[in-house]
């Protein structure tokens, strides 16, 4: 007679990727679970008998946690893959014995407002991808990724398909950067063993200190991998639907603006193109206000014209990059 094997439980895991702009820079809201000393996204466990929906549990989480209330949410992503390839997902204690299904939801805030909650803050994404920053040109990180993941595509039977992957990934031999490719890179340097959740997950050795640096800063569970596509949703996003104004406060100045998509987007754009495509959008208008406190030159406050909405279809900003 044979058995039945043993079914194994399933956990969904519910996180958020709340994002807003803090002086120029686009920032992520963080906690640090219990007995872990990595960061990770508010983020817990769906009770199917207490909870009604995974937004509302998401939503309850990150109140929870962080004392932040959401505004605007969507959701991004269901990761159940399980493997070597893919990052760990871990609910914390009691959690090892279950497979856990990551949900991953994107929320922005207007104003990354302190939140006083302990172990909450908000943290630049620049800190955990610092690759992904281009403004002042090709980021010096990559000049340290790049010849540990040259000796990668080196290795193993498929080294031609995994050079033009890292190619097109990471821009090298002169292949143009596509900054929507967030979520494609990090995979890559996980399949690579080159990002620190690989080394944890599979038990090896650390990287070397220098190299582990260029790579950015390892989160809790798989929660980078969800911030990866995050990111990669809102750089795509931006383009064709007007979203960053959700990042904006009511009254903003048109170089608040383009610093704000500059942050999200990380590449430098072009001004003089940018606001003629601001024109032609007609997506704001003058408020006939000056902001004084621009620590420079007085410069007009505009609004986002959100009555287009319900009017017309209104897609996205143009991001005329400053080497057009």
């Amino acid at each position: 007679m044979s058995l039945a094997p043993a079914s194994t439980a399933v956990v969904i895991g519910l996180s958020a990727v709340v994002v807003a702009i803090e002086g120029g820079e686009a920032v992520v809201l963080t906690v640090r679970p219990k007995d872990s000393d990595l960061e990770s996204l508010p983020f817990g466990p769906f009770d199917p008998g207490g909870h009604r929906t995974f937004e509302l549990a998401m939503r309850a989480f990150v109140t929870e946690q962080t004392r932040f209330d959401l505004g605007y949410v969507e959701q991004l992503y269901t990761f159940g893959d399980k493997g070597r390839d893919a990052p760990l997902a871990d609910m914390g204690e009691g959690s090892p014995a279950a497979r856990v299904i990551s949900v991953g939801y994107l929320a922005l805030a207007p104003k990354a407002v302190d939140t006083h909650a302990p172990d909450s803050q908000w943290r630049p994404w620049s800190r955990f991808f610092p690759y992904e920053d281009w403004r002042a040109g090709r980021p010096p990180a990559l000049e340290i990724i790049e010849p540990a993941l040259r000796r990668w595509t080196e290795r193993g039977a498929d080294a031609p398909q995994r050079l033009a992957r890292a190619r097109l990934a990471f821009a090298l031999d002169g292949a143009p950067w596509n900054e929507e490719r967030v979520l494609e890179r990090y995979e890559l340097l996980y399949e690579a063993g080159l990002a620190p959740e690989a080394a944890r997950d599979r038990g090896e050795a650390p990287l070397p200190p220098e190299l582990r640096a260029a790579l950015g800063e390892a989160m809790f569970s798989d929660h980078r991998r969800i911030l990866a596509t995050a990111v990669s949703r809102l750089r795509g996003k931006i383009k064709y639907r007007p979203v960053v104004f959700e990042l904006m406060p009511e009254a903003f100045t048109l170089s608040a603006l383009q610093r704000a998509v500059e942050a999200i987007a990380g590449v430098p754009l072009h001004k003089q193109n940018f606001r003629r495509a601001l024109e032609r959008a007609e997506l704001v208008e003058g408020l006939g206000r000056i902001d004084a406190e621009t620590g420079g030159r007085p410069a007009e406050l505009f609004r986002f014209r959100e009555e287009l909405l319900s009017a017309r279809p209104v897609s996205g900003l143009s991001l005329p990059l400053l080497r057009d």
